[in-house]
Parts: C-alpha cells; structure tokens; sequence
C-alpha cells in the first residue's frame, strides 16, 4: 500500500480528507504521523502557490519518496476585496479564535444587503510525486455570509457562509453533506483522479 502524506497539523482538515480519499488504496499521513516537524513560511500570492510551498517543502523531507499533497485553502467575501483570502488563517492574527474574526466580518458587512454578501471557500491541492512532478488542482464553494454564527458541525468560517440553496450554513450540514458539496471534497476529488 502506498503512502500518501497529507502536509498538515489541523486534525479538523484530517479528518475530511480521510474521508474523502478512503477509497484509493493508500494510507494517509499527517506530517506529525509520518514524523516530520516543519515550520514552513506560505509567502504565495495565490493558494496555489502556497499548497505547492508546502508539498515541495514537506517533499524534501521524505524518507521513502512518498507522494506529498498540501492544501491552502479560504474565504474570499467579494465584498471586501476577496479578504481574508489568503490570509483566512492568519486573519486578525494567527492566534484568535474564529469566533473573534467571524464576528469582525460580520461586523464588517453590517447594512450590506444580501445579493452584496457573496463569497466562496477555495481550496487548492498541489500533489508532489516522487519523481518531481507537481499537479495543482482548486475547487470553491459558493455561498454567501450570513448575519451570525449557525451550526456547531464545521470549523473556521463555517458558522457564518450560508448556502443558499440549502437554506443553512456550511456548519449546519452533516459531514458527509459537506464533503460532496465542500471546496476540500471537490479539490480531493480532483486530486484523486490524477493519484488514481
């Protein structure tokens, strides 16, 4: 069986993208369980370029030449210029809670009407294989921001995009709900055809 290491820490993350990559006959990594400690700087423009950052890094420092993915993903509000975007994790500091920067988008949108409140989820994966050759892949969730937090199944900035057309926010649907529809579940699609 071969070993794909995911380049990771987020337990939250990990447990998705278990999910979602059961089916190829391969077991998945954190970097902590295939005992690589890395500090790595996402200096990228784009999530592309940070996921390949990432993988490329994590890639170095493989034993058996496993095939390495690392994603980057966030939420781009329309309305504010796309923020947080690729700062979503290190938005308003790297160590607030999401509760406290949910709360400052909302805040931030206060009197913008519906139609004004799109934003999506992005993902990118980047893939590094053995061989060198790297493959990126992105898939993005559409929705909008709501008006406070709702659900308690997500994580990060589920509590506030709602999706329309489920009349919920991303953490109001079960897991399995989420991973069909989500930017991650779409992006490990992609990624799992080229794996395959």
């Amino acid at each position: 069986m071969k070993k794909i290491i995911f380049a990771t820490g987020n337990a939250d993350k990990m447990k998705e993208i278990r999910e979602i990559l059961a089916d190829l006959d391969a077991e998945v990594l954190s970097m902590k369980e295939a005992g690589i400690q890395s500090d790595i700087v996402e200096d990228g423009k784009t999530f592309e370029e940070n996921a390949v950052i990432k993988a490329t890094a994590i890639s170095k420092l493989t034993k058996n030449g496993e095939i390495v993915l690392a994603d980057d993903s966030g939420l781009e509000i329309d309305y504010l210029n796309k923020e947080p975007g690729v700062y979503s994790a290190r938005y308003m500091g790297e160590h607030t809670d999401y509760h406290t920067k949910n709360g400052n988008l909302i805040q931030r949108l206060e009197g913008v009407p519906d139609e004004k409140r799109t934003a999506r989820f992005v993902c990118a994966i980047a893939a590094v294989f053995p061989d060198g050759k790297v493959e990126t892949v992105r898939g993005t969730m559409e929705g909008r921001i709501g008006y406070g937090e709702k659900g308690a199944n997500g994580f990060g900035y589920d509590p506030i995009f709602f999706l329309p057309e489920y009349g919920c926010t991303s953490a109001e649907l079960s897991m399995e709900e989420k991973n069909k529809i989500s930017h991650r579940g779409k992006a490990l699609q992609m990624i799992k055809e080229e794996l395959r």
